[in-house]
Order: structure tokens, then sequence, then C-alpha cells
């Protein structure tokens, strides 16, 4: 097994670099760091080019068996090489370097009654990978992130989603294709604003809907706005005037749970 000791490893130089956007975008490769986030990336199918491994970070005996499932000669790493590769507070020892992969519309396949996210330019990675752990744990179809400010490779992203990047279908498009898709499926846009009426949990969710989220300064765009079929907001009691747009969207997406299982 190939084993590195050297920061000046031009192998640790490449991961690094893939830290940063621009270095994704021309490769088309990301990273995919961590025991949960790398399992499901395997159980949906994703290959894994390179695998780096240091078994004196490991948090469990699980890791070999996973080792052995990606299908890759891993490459063993000293702590201080790891430390350098992983860009986590606690490495766990495992981090993978893979393609990525981009879905369309035309790759959407709905349920009898669909429900849908639309992230709309979320700046944060965190942000985004929260809101697809939230849709992943509610069953939605997918999440359609349109005018993305950050990409959903981004290590954030894949870190703070636990995975389910992975396991939730996830669509990139722009707000206008979007808008003209969910129109002729018959889904209803359910935009979600502070400055809405109608509480959350009045709306009549059952229906095939898309629940539409903002960036987290100004929210929804007015294209989003007055194309929405219903304005939905959250109240608030205290002396802020909305939620974390994740938090947000976790409730909601929750609500619409609960009205389609009474």
């Amino acid at each position: 097994m190939l084993k590195i000791t050297s920061l000046q490893n031009p192998k640790v130089k490449e991961v690094v670099r893939l830290r940063e956007r621009k270095e994704r975008d021309e490769t088309g490769r990301f990273l995919i760091e961590g025991y949960r986030e790398l399992k499901r990336a395997i159980d949906a199918g994703r290959t894994i080019e390179t695998l780096f491994i240091c078994p004196s970070f490991y948090l469990g005996t699980n890791e070999p068996a996973l080792i052995q499932q990606t299908g890759v000669q891993p490459i063993e790493c000293t702590e201080k090489v790891f430390a350098k590769l992983s860009y986590r507070d606690r490495p766990d020892g495992l981090l993978a370097i893979a393609p990525q992969t981009h879905l369309s519309l035309r790759d959407l396949q709905l349920k009898k009654v669909p429900f849908l996210v639309i992230a709309e330019s979320i700046e944060k990675p965190g942000n985004l990978g929260t809101i697809l752990r939230s849709a992943d744990a509610a069953g939605v179809d997918a999440v359609i992130v349109c005018d993305p400010t950050t990409d959903i490779h981004n290590p954030n992203v894949v870190r703070s989603s636990v995975g389910t990047l992975f396991t939730v279908p996830v669509i990139e498009a722009t707000s206008e294709e979007t808008l003209r898709f969910l129109k002729e499926k018959g889904i209803a846009i359910a935009a979600a604003t502070p400055h809405a009426k109608l509480e959350f949990t009045k709306a009549d969710l059952t229906v095939p809907v898309a629940l539409a989220v903002g960036t987290e300064q100004y929210g929804l765009s007015d294209a989003w706005m007055k194309q929405a079929d219903i304005q939905v907001r959250i109240p608030m009691f205290g002396a802020a005037d909305s939620l974390n747009v994740a938090s947000a969207t976790t409730l909601v997406l929750y609500e619409v749970v609960r009205q389609r299982n009474p």
C-alpha cells in the first residue's frame, strides 16, 4: 500500500486545491470526507477515484469493510498528512476524491403527488447541506437548486448534508426553466416568506407542491414571489423577524409530512 509521509507530496496539494471551487469546476471532481458521507456515496453508486486513509483516526471497526466497497486501493497517510488533507476539526480517517454528478430537470422522476424543495441562490454551504438533510428526512422527491451561488459539491455542503447529497436527487436549473417546469407539471409553488399573511400550518400542502426558499439575506426573488400560488410564513414571537433559511425549510417540510400522514 502506498503511504504518504510528506506534506509536500503532489497528492496532498491536489486534495487541498479541491477545496476551491475553481479547481472543482475545472477538474469536475470533489472531496468526500467522513465515514457516513463516504458510505452514502458508495450506497448511491457513486464512483470513488482515490481514497486516503489514516487508521489511527478511525472511530470504529467498520472502516475496512467500507474501504473494500470502494473498489480502489487506499493511500495510507500519517496523522500529520491526513490532518492537512482534512477540512474537519476532528477527522475520522477517510477522505475520497470522486467525479461530480450533475442532474437536470430532464432527470427528475416525480411521485404521484410531487413534493419538491426549491432552493434559490442559497449562499452558505452549511445551509444548503442542512436543507438537503431535512429534505432526505422528509422524503422529498428532489431538491432543485436554482441560480446557485454556492456549488453543490462544496466540501461543506457534503459535510453538513451528512452525505444526503447522495441520497436526495439534487437538480441544478435556472429559475426560469424551473418555473416553467412546475407550471407544466401542475405543481403548486409555496413561497416561504416572513411577509406572507398565511401561516404555514393553515395552508393546504397535501397537493402537488414545491416549497420555495430564497437567499439568507433577501429571501426569494420577485420572479418566484410573483409566480407563487401561495405565500406562507412562520409566526415569530420574539425580536427576530425570521428564522435561518435551513431551519425554516425544515419546519415547513415537516408540516407537509404531517398533513400527508394524518
